[in-house]
């Protein structure tokens, strides 16, 4: 809390407002309801013990928030109350205010309407490069969450999970028990991309059945369970089986971009450009002019959201900090004929890279 007072006067920011979204459990450990009932944490700008901040959530929701009166105070409010007059009244006369980047529109039309003399900005302004520098305790919770999805990645290579004859939507379920399994709250996806259907990045696993002789992309990660008044932590992890051996084409243009994602990584040291990173992984696509077929950016931060900054694409010449925590997923997708990404999740340290996903990046063949 007081890392943000002090970005919020950096800012020049009056008063933040969250709400839905990651920013209020990562900063209180509370995950507000996506509901019509208006849950918003108000902290004013001061010095430590200075500035205040209030909770304003619906009576009956109470119960489910665990209380620090040393950081914030709780402010219940019924059913015939108007919350956002409370919020506003909180507020007062603040000049500039910071909403949280999720807020749904209707509060924050309304709180606009109940503050006509304040300018507005969005909350990541304040709250973004806070939570895009990590923490021991919060790389700590990341790898974690890593090691879980690497035990299922681990059974996918191994084989221990069936692939043939087998919908890329039960391979999917599957995934995603297993993800719970490990130590997870919630699945954020489990992508199951086979033969063709792999050149789609984000691909819905459907009713396709998985032949012998393709390859399976598989790409997934949840949230973790943390204790009670604590935020989870993101997993994502994407690792290519292929059910037989592989054809000769394939696995050269595999092993071009196991070797790209390889250099990306180690190219991922503090202070380097976030773009130089993505640059990293193109070139050396482009030598064998897969880079033609690289249609993303390299990676996204992640945290407590799935994804969330650094953003480590073109354009982002923003120098990596120690304790940034983004996926390094380049990747290549031929329409109609077949797709491939190899993705872990890297902390930048004073140290170097630390990847936080350990299972080989080897396409493994497997036969069940």
């Amino acid at each position: 809390m007081e890392r943000v007072r002090q970005a919020m006067s950096a800012a020049g920011v009056d008063a933040l407002l969250l709400s839905v979204g990651p920013d209020l459990p990562w900063l209180i450990g509370y995950q507000a309801m996506p509901m019509e009932r208006l849950t918003m944490l108000v902290v004013r700008a001061g010095a430590a013990g200075d500035g205040s901040a209030d909770l304003v959530i619906p009576a009956f929701e109470v119960p489910r928030v665990v209380d620090r009166p040393d950081v914030f105070s709780i402010r219940g409010w019924g059913e015939t109350d108007d919350p956002v007059a409370l919020v506003a009244d909180l507020v007062g006369g603040a000049s500039t205010v910071a909403i949280g980047d999720h807020t749904w529109s209707r509060f924050l039309v309304s709180l606009q309407q109940a503050l006509p003399g304040a300018d507005w900005l969005a909350g990541g302004t304040v709250t973004g490069p806070l939570r895009a520098v990590k923490e021991a305790a919060e790389v700590e919770r990341l790898q974690a969450a890593a090691s879980g999805v690497d035990r299922v990645a681990t059974a996918l290579q191994t084989g221990e999970i069936p692939l043939i004859g087998r919908t890329e939507a039960e391979v999917s379920a599957e995934l995603s028990r297993r993800v719970l399994a490990e130590g997870h709250a919630k699945v954020n996806f489990a992508i199951v991309a086979s033969g063709p259907n792999a050149a789609s990045p984000h691909h819905h696993a459907g009713d396709r059945v998985i032949q012998p002789g393709e390859v399976v992309l598989c790409d997934f990660g949840g949230t973790t369970v943390e204790p009670e008044g604590q935020p989870g932590y993101c997993s994502d992890i994407t690792r290519c089986v292929h059910t037989g051996p592989p054809p000769p084409e394939f696995a050269e243009a595999y092993g071009v971009l196991q070797e790209a994602q390889a250099r990306a990584v180690d190219a991922a040291v503090v202070g380097a450009p976030a773009q130089s990173v993505d640059k990293v992984a193109r070139d050396h696509l482009a030598q064998s002019d897969l880079d033609r077929w690289f249609l993303h950016r390299l990676g996204h931060g992640i945290g407590v959201e799935e994804h969330e900054d650094p953003y480590l694409v073109d354009g982002n010449d923003a120098p990596l900090e120690a304790g940034n925590a983004f996926s390094v997923e380049p990747g290549f997708y031929v329409e109609g004929r077949w797709g491939a990404r190899v993705e872990d999740i890297v902390v930048a340290t004073d140290d170097g890279p630390l990847a936080l996903n350990r299972v080989t990046h080897d396409l493994m063949v497997v036969e069940a």
